[in-house]
């Protein structure tokens, strides 16, 4: 299968009117705030165990829609790099991240093709980023990308929706505009893949793999449906019940199931010599 194709520019274009539409959509609304909250959660404690515990010089973020929404990722990754970039196809998405963290450096740029030189970065976290492309070959592209700006021994953090999980594996082949219209998925989702396909595209791209986990393991559709009631109607004290309620459900990591259950695949890599 080639994968060498890069998008045509109106593809590219296409995508990010989708994203600029949206980010300013999202940034004036602030939509599932209380949801976005839990996700960063989960993906902070990530970062927290998969960055070098020393910390590192540079690090860049593949998406910025977290930090429009609420803090994002931003706090964990300033505490363990010297220096944080973020980037994002849509640019109001840059602009409102900049707006959130002054500190944040920001620029708008395709996963596709990535204007960094080789080896620019110590660490990568692309946390549901690349499961917004159309197709794997996409996917594929980008994670070449990422591996070519990422240092000889730098570290990945990824996360991709799990194909595996059987309410993943429905909404991938159902309608998007009628799930869309009911607001079970507010934006556009693309290609993504099980755990075992997952791992081996990173490893053909030039990382080799150290740890696979699964997050993110409670009912996602009743999850969001009732931190919308919460934050609407909640106290402060009951979306911190919530909050908790709903980390409790990462336990089923531990339990044989878990690629059924969990909504995130996610995967640490290391950058390989040569």
């Amino acid at each position: 299968m080639s994968v060498e194709t890069k998008p045509t520019p109106d593809v590219a274009t296409y995508d990010a009117m989708h994203w600029e539409a949206l980010a300013g959509d999202w940034g004036q609304r602030r939509p599932q705030t209380l949801w976005r909250t839990y996700c960063d959660l989960a993906h902070s404690a990530l970062i927290e165990r998969w960055l070098p515990e020393q910390g590192v010089e540079r690090v860049l973020k593949t998406d910025l829609f977290d930090e429009v929404l609420t803090d994002g990722l931003y706090p964990v990754l300033a505490r363990k790099a010297r220096h944080v970039m973020g980037m994002d196809v849509a640019a109001s998405a840059a602009a409102q991240a900049t707006t959130r963290h002054p500190r944040l450096a920001t620029l708008s740029a395709d996963a596709r093709r990535l204007p960094f030189a080789g080896g620019s970065f110590d660490a990568i976290v692309s946390n549901s980023t690349l499961d917004h492309f159309a197709t794997l070959d996409e996917i594929t592209v980008s994670l070449r990308e990422l591996a070519r700006i990422t240092r000889p021994g730098g570290t990945l953090v990824l996360t991709l929706d799990n194909l595996a999980n059987p309410v993943v594996a429905l909404r991938s082949v159902l309608p998007l505009g009628p799930l869309r219209r009911l607001g079970l998925v507010p934006y556009y989702v693309g290609a993504t893949c099980g755990p075992r396909r997952l791992r081996a595209l990173v490893a053909e791209a030039g990382f080799t793999v150290t740890h696979v986990e699964q997050i993110m393991h409670c009912p996602r559709v009743l999850a969001v449906a009732l931190a919308r009631v919460v934050e609407r109607h909640g106290s402060a004290e009951t979306q911190r019940r919530l909050l908790r309620h709903l980390a409790w459900y990462e336990r089923l990591e531990r339990w044989p199931t878990r690629d059924w259950t969990s909504y995130f695949t996610a995967i640490r890599a290391v950058r390989a010599a040569g």
